[in-house]
């Protein structure tokens, strides 16, 4: 048992929202807290009760002192940093929510919610070119808009090109309604849903009618060169290796580029070669480009999809090995994912 002793405004900015945060640290760690006044007991059963009841220290802790040094918790915040100490007992918090932090607009201000995602951001902040790897819902290209929009607002750069590869996955542009630009909008919408977060309508239409923001189909890039210019390829596991070198080669002075995409949803004929996967094996060693992987442990939308990322994974290694996989529907006995109703609903 610990007793921990909190400034009041710590404890209300914890225990807000009918003790939420509270009962996810009780689930996330299997403590038990109980909070009188500026005082929260900490007690928990099991051999290392006592590991788990410094981890939870360790967190408010650190909770406190990031308010002490004006850093303002929303519900989201707090989950976001009860998981960073799940998954990393050492994680310091100040890490994300200070100098990992991104400060898109003053609508919005951006923090990484894995080890993965920090470096990610710190390696747009210190490289001319970064590619970001990974299943979907990692935060590659929201983080990397981010990065983006804040540069632009602090005139670091006077544009930005968002682009994607047009591919057709399971369904023929030439068949659909409209002109080419009501084609391709569908494949650029999840750029405008990143941009449309970060800043308020009315500037993002005006950037957007201004030309200083861009959306376009990738194809739109060729013959360029981009001075000052913050260039995003998103969806870049669908990009030929001739539209992998095209892009790559449009940076200007001035200029940085993302690269993001799934190598495990390439949506292009079997015969062509993936650009994403080609550039990999052929500029990885090149100064002043970094990778970043992500995994499912970076998945930050809800928990169901992390398992269901995993349950594709696990069903791609088997076909891969030559088993016959169950057929769909008559799966392998549920396993015990270890989730917990936190989880489930909260984080």
């Amino acid at each position: 048992m610990k007793t921990l002793t909190l400034d009041s405004g710590t404890i209300e900015t914890i225990a807000a929202h009918n003790d939420e945060a509270l009962r996810l640290i009780e689930n996330e760690f299997q403590v038990r807290i109980a909070a009188r006044g500026s005082e929260l007991t900490l007690s928990a059963d099991g051999g290392d009760a006592d590991e788990r009841i410094a981890q939870v220290t360790d967190l408010l802790t650190q909770l406190a002192e990031l308010r002490r040094g004006n850093v303002r918790l929303g519900r989201d915040d707090l989950k976001t940093a009860i998981s960073l100490k799940r998954l990393d007992a050492q994680a310091r918090l100040a890490d994300y929510f200070v100098e990992g932090s991104i400060q898109a607009s003053a609508k919005k201000t951006i923090v990484p919610k894995s080890a993965n995602q920090r470096r990610y951001v710190e390696a747009i902040r210190h490289n001319d070119l970064v590619f970001g790897i990974g299943p979907a819902g990692t935060g590659k290209t929201y983080l990397a808009v981010s990065m983006a929009v804040s540069l632009l607002s602090s005139s670091r750069v006077e544009r930005i090109i968002l682009a994607r590869p047009a591919v057709e996955a399971g369904e023929r542009l030439g068949f659909l309604p409209g002109d080419i630009a009501a084609k391709v909008d569908p494949y650029l919408r999840p750029l405008y849903d990143a941009l449309y977060d970060m800043l308020e309508p009315h500037r993002a239409e005006r950037l957007l009618e201004q030309g200083t923001i861009e959306v376009a189909p990738l194809a739109f890039m060729r013959g360029r060169t981009l001075d000052h210019s913050f260039m995003i390829l998103d969806e870049a596991q669908n990009t030929t290796s001739e539209q992998m070198k095209m892009f790559l080669t449009r940076i200007g002075f001035g200029s940085k580029a993302v690269v993001t995409g799934d190598v495990t949803q390439i949506d292009l004929p079997s015969a062509r070669i993936s650009g994403l996967i080609e550039a990999r094996d052929v500029v990885s060693d090149i100064r002043g480009i970094e990778f970043v992987h992500f995994d499912e442990k970076d998945v930050v939308r809800h928990p169901l999809v992390q398992r269901i990322i995993v349950a594709y994974d696990r069903h791609e290694e088997t076909r891969r090995n030559g088993a016959e996989p169950p057929p769909a529907g008559r799966g392998a006995p549920r396993q015990d994912t270890g989730a917990t109703a936190a989880e489930d609903g909260t984080s």
